[in-house]
């Protein structure tokens, strides 16, 4: 069984339909269905059947699932190590990341990174949290760079990634200017209008947890938008106050658009993660990706300001070696 067909099968199997697996492998539907044709030929068994719900695998298909799943990553493993033995080091790798932190942190990264590392070819692809551990399971990126969530799943994810912090980011109050002061606790605070990302986002998500930990309610909500970049632009217009990654706001807080408030209580931070598949042997260009990652990617916390919310480079240093 050719590792291709079963990418393709795995597709099939997660998805249930053959357009959305098509998009997943870069495929033409014909091309997507000739795969599992030749499959089910190959093993004699169909693997499919159709129902009004979408396509569900026969017996012999969740047979199957559990062991090309096995198939390929022991086919990442074998690559990876004969690659080691050889003494490689180039490579193509693909990350994945957070739209803000592909443009904060990567983005003036990545160039450094390759102009040391000529021989290893990045590619990046942006993705919701979500999105881009589906896509490290599927083995169609390497590496995810994405804020770490307390309620991630465990138990047979956490056999599969390895993941390690990098930096805390601070989360920040923002408002519009002239503002003015803001309550001095979380209890009056919520009762504010705010303005936050839709349900089951990873910024909704920093934004939920920070007032349930406190014991406060949750606030009104002005408006629910899809990105930090409107959330930006709605806080400024004046429809409320806002709760966000101070990397994902730094352009609108220079230029005075909006300013940062103080927030009431313990300040609160993100933890920046990266994410990647556990192998016996690693890929030798996803290591010094990952080295590289570790030791430079993320700069040095200023020390904090009175007030300011920042956070010092010390409880920075500190969270990596804890988790390093």
């Amino acid at each position: 069984m050719h590792p291709r067909l079963l990418k393709t099968f795995l597709a099939v199997a997660r998805s249930r339909n053959i357009t959305r697996a098509a998009e997943v492998v870069h495929l033409a539907q014909s091309s997507v269905s000739d795969q599992i044709l030749a499959l089910e030929a190959e093993l004699g068994a169909a693997l499919f059947t159709r129902a009004k719900s979408g396509l569900e695998l026969t017996p012999a298909g969740l047979a199957l699932q559990p062991i090309a799943e096995d198939l390929l990553r022991l086919d990442g493993e074998a690559r990876a190590a004969v690659q080691a033995a050889a003494g490689s080091t180039s490579g193509h790798l693909t990350i994945g990341a957070l739209e803000t932190i592909a443009s904060a942190r990567l983005a003036p990264w990545l160039p450094g990174f390759q102009a040391g590392h000529p021989d290893i070819t990045v590619r990046m692809k942006v993705a919701g949290s979500g999105a881009l551990l589906r896509q490290l399971e599927d083995g169609d990126i390497d590496v995810a760079f994405c804020f770490d969530r307390r309620d991630f799943a465990k138990g047979a994810s956490d056999k599969h990634f390895a993941r390690r912090t990098i930096a805390a980011e601070p989360l920040v109050l923002v408002a519009a200017p002239g503002q003015g002061s803001v309550p001095g606790d979380l209890a009056a605070l919520g009762e504010l209008q705010f303005v936050a990302t839709e349900p089951g986002c990873i910024y909704r998500h920093m934004f939920d947890t920070a007032f349930a930990e406190a014991g406060a309610a949750a606030p009104r909500l002005a408006n629910e938008v899809g990105s930090i970049g409107a959330i930006a632009r709605l806080v400024a217009a004046g429809a409320g106050l806002a709760l966000v990654p101070r990397l994902a706001v730094p352009d609108a807080l220079a230029r005075g658009d909006i300013v940062e408030m103080r927030w009431p209580g313990q300040m609160r931070t993100a933890p920046l993660v990266m994410i990647w598949r556990r192998r016996r042997v690693q890929l030798p260009a996803l290591k010094q990706l990952l080295t590289a990652a570790r030791d430079t990617l993320v700069p040095a916390l200023q020390p904090a300001k009175a007030g300011s919310g920042l956070e010092s480079s010390n409880r920075s240093k500190a969270l990596f070696a804890k988790n390093s």
